[in-house]
């Protein structure tokens, strides 16, 4: 249990779509003015947006809840130290301020802010909204998850030859990854979108069954594994154990219940 209120879930969804809209979205298909550059690798980007959204959403989540700190992707990725936030007991704001920033860099219209609320390693409320189409996906712990207001359900299971989903092998062993291509070949239809956020969304609107990611890093994962879960629907970490944002090697996958976990779970690693 929480020591604090929860923010007004609307409330935030709001500062989300105002930044956005002020932030982000003026550079989008403006390369010129978009100040791309690399971080660790030409798959690896960061904008003006990334860095501009970041800092508008940062003092308006603090300001919200008193006493809370922020972890936001691009402040880590000039001090990896924050991430220790992620561990304290003070709640913290996790921002991926564009989840997919190289379809936005690209002027692919696939990306989203992902913002998760934490405490002592638990998600306790999570948003992902596509700046595109104006899809926000909302949820708080224990009260089920919405998209764009309305209640949803994660896709009913089917056979696995029929599950379709995100299997992505990036960030894996080169073996693993060659396993885990060839056995998912006999799955369903699979659909890499480059943004989490992106194929989170699709797992909430049922057109995909699973998603199994490697480097967990919280603020591609702890929003979305939140919302499926309040969605109805399964993960865990490859070795069975819940996911937890203070994860960040390994990998989890989500599937609709228990039952296709395990079956997957057989079906690609047995």
């Amino acid at each position: 249990m929480t020591n604090f209120p929860i923010p007004d879930v609307d409330r935030v969804s709001a500062i989300i779509r105002e930044v956005a809209e002020s932030e982000i979205l003026p550079y989008f298909r403006d390369l010129a003015n978009a100040g791309i550059r690399e971080k660790t690798g030409p798959a690896d980007l960061v904008t003006l947006a990334d860095e501009a959204g970041e800092r508008a959403l940062t003092p308006r989540l603090l300001d919200l809840l008193p006493g809370s700190t922020v972890v936001g992707e691009e402040a880590v990725s000039e001090d990896k130290s924050l991430l220790d936030r992620v561990h304290g007991d003070a709640p913290v704001w996790i921002i991926d301020p564009i989840d997919g920033t190289l379809n936005f860099a690209n002027g692919r219209p696939l990306f989203a802010v992902i913002i998760a609320l934490a405490c002592r390693g638990e998600t306790l409320a999570g948003w992902i909204y596509d700046p595109c189409d104006g899809r926000i996906a909302t949820a708080v712990k224990g009260q089920g998850a919405y998209l764009n207001g309305k209640r949803v359900t994660v896709a009913p299971a089917v056979p696995l030859t029929e599950m379709t989903g995100a299997l992505s092998t990036r960030f894996c062993a080169e073996d693993l990854g060659r396993q885990l291509d060839e056995r998912g070949r006999s799955l369903g239809p699979r659909v890499c979108l480059s943004s989490a956020a992106q194929e989170y969304l699709r797992l909430l609107d049922g057109r995909a069954h699973f998603s199994m990611y490697h480097r967990l890093m919280p603020w591609d994962h702890a929003a979305g594994v939140l919302l499926h879960a309040e969605a109805g629907g399964y993960s865990a970490l490859f070795d069975g154990s819940p996911y937890r944002p203070t994860v960040l090697n390994g990998g989890v996958m989500l599937t609709p219940d228990r039952a296709s976990w395990e079956a997957m779970h057989r079906h690609l690693f047995g």
